[in-house]
């Protein structure tokens, strides 16, 4: 593995504990408390490895698409629950790895997301350009356009989601505009090859009552 891999973690133990694990493996890491200051020095290609604090993956998404391009991010915490890391991959991770763990399985999600960036790259970059447009959504919007890519009505979307129609209508018309897509058919091809992971939202109290309802008046109708 050639990739520098950038450490954001702001806790300083945690952190460079990762990076000298990595470092004393044959993983070149930089360490870096925050995305702010990854970004401000950021002038290289590699991976990111960043802590899953609340609002972090989207928010390190969010500073590199603004910046027209794209980095592979993995995210990582200590004991994660599979809805959280359901909920990293929607916001844009490609991988996911625990840590303090078994160093082994973190070298091996690294060298897989290596291999992964490589693929794409090695293909032409076109996955890379169809993740960076998707990179630029929301999680709700990554759901509503998820739906979309499997032939799903905004009434059955809503009803998943426990929103209305015209909320998921509304949050098509703004996903096209972030993505630049001239119309739903475009959108579905940049999903699909950004290998957008399959339509599985998350279920709340709130909106599981709110799907039960919905999917109850389409049994009516």
């Amino acid at each position: 593995m050639h990739d520098l891999v950038f450490v954001i973690d702001a806790d300083v133990r945690r952190r460079a504990s990762i990076t000298y694990y990595l470092n004393n493996n044959g993983i070149f890491a930089e360490p870096y408390e925050t995305i702010d200051e990854f970004v401000r020095s950021w002038s290289k290609s590699g991976i990111v490895l960043i802590h899953d604090d609340e609002q972090g993956v989207s928010s390190l998404v969010q500073q590199i698409t603004s910046r027209h391009s794209w980095l592979p991010i993995v995210a990582f915490s200590e004991a994660p629950l599979p809805s959280q890391i359901v909920d990293a991959v929607l916001d844009g991770a490609i991988g996911y790895a625990v840590w303090p763990a078994r160093g082994e399985l973190l070298t091996k999600t690294l060298l897989e997301a290596a291999s992964r960036t490589g693929a794409v790259i090695a293909s032409g970059s076109r996955q890379a350009l169809a993740t960076a447009r998707i990179a630029r959504l929301s999680r709700r919007e990554r759901e509503i356009l998820a739906g979309m890519a499997e032939g799903l009505s905004n009434r059955l979307i809503g009803g998943h989601l426990g929103i209305s129609p015209r909320t998921v209508e509304l949050h098509r018309s703004n996903l096209l505009a972030k993505i630049d897509a001239r119309h739903s058919a475009e959108a579905i091809r940049l999903a699909i090859e950004a290998s957008l992971p399959a339509f599985e939202p998350s279920m709340t109290p709130a909106n599981a009552n709110s799907q039960q309802s919905a999917v109850g008046a389409m049994l009516v109708n």
